[in-house]
């Protein structure tokens, strides 16, 4: 049996080492964490920083603070992992993200001046050239979810100068698009295939909405997740009201379904 673990005094730098005690611990004596790598906490570690993102959208400060502590476990985990590897350890890690983030700061470390934030973002960009990144697009992990990095990849092309002048330029890009796409698939007929040219120009248009998205200071990964939710909410308040009205959804018509859906609008 480990020894117990004392809990510390309320310093970072104690609980810090707290945790990585008790993975060190873990590791050596829990049949299932001696059995993880880097490839089985993978799919893990995503899900966690989903659930992280789900807390935050919820405002839940409880369940943040949560989720926050099972991903810096996942963190000091895979450190742990590098060093019995050989590779590096958590001090690496430390020390190597504060080197870049003062490298990256030159305005604040440095005597470069800047005038607000987009000059902050644009020196970024160009000094992760510098490191021997061969594209500023190089940095935007291939596995992002499509609308997530859709506006990721926006964002750095904005960040060395590749950007529309106003949103009005924007906006009509986006006009342009639906136009395009409304030329190439007849929305009329719902049952009609899409054809691959259609598809393209629908591609065109989501990604024409996510950049006029950037000009209004709206995240569209977040706008459209609370659609989700207020979907989520105004649906199954319409199956509750129908499961206590006796009905059956698939036997109700949709003018039925409206109304429990109108009233579920002014919840």
């Amino acid at each position: 049996m480990a020894t117990p673990i004392p809990v510390p005094k309320n310093t970072p730098d104690q609980a810090f080492l707290r945790l990585l005690e008790v993975l060190k611990t873990l590791r050596t004596e829990c049949p299932w964490d001696k059995k993880q790598t880097m490839e089985t906490l993978r799919h893990l570690t995503i899900e966690e920083t989903y659930e992280l993102s789900d807390a935050i959208l919820d405002g839940d400060l409880e369940d943040i603070k949560k989720e926050l502590g099972d991903i810096m476990m996942h963190l000091v985990f895979y450190a742990r992992i590098g060093e019995e590897k050989n590779a590096f350890n958590i001090v690496d890690v430390l020390n190597g993200v504060c080197d870049k983030l003062i490298y990256r700061h030159p305005h604040i470390y440095s005597d470069v001046k800047v005038k607000n934030e987009e000059d902050v973002k644009r020196n970024w960009e160009l000094l992760k050239l510098k490191e021997g990144n061969k594209s500023v697009l190089g940095g935007v992990p291939q596995s992002l979810p499509a609308l997530v990095k859709a506006a990721r990849i926006q964002e750095k092309a904005t960040g060395v100068g590749f950007d529309w002048d106003n949103k009005a330029q924007v906006w009509e890009k986006v006009e342009e698009e639906l136009a395009e796409f409304k030329a190439e698939f007849n929305i009329e007929n719902a049952t009609e295939i899409a054809t691959e040219k259609a598809e393209s120009e629908f591609g065109d248009l989501l990604f024409s909405l996510i950049n006029y998205a950037r000009f209004l200071k709206i995240n569209p990964e977040t706008a459209l997740e609370k659609t989700n939710k207020k979907f989520i909410k105004r649906f199954q308040y319409l199956e509750e009201k129908a499961r206590l009205a006796g009905k059956e959804l698939a036997d109700m018509s949709l003018a039925e379904m409206d109304i429990y859906w109108n009233e579920a609008k002014k919840i």
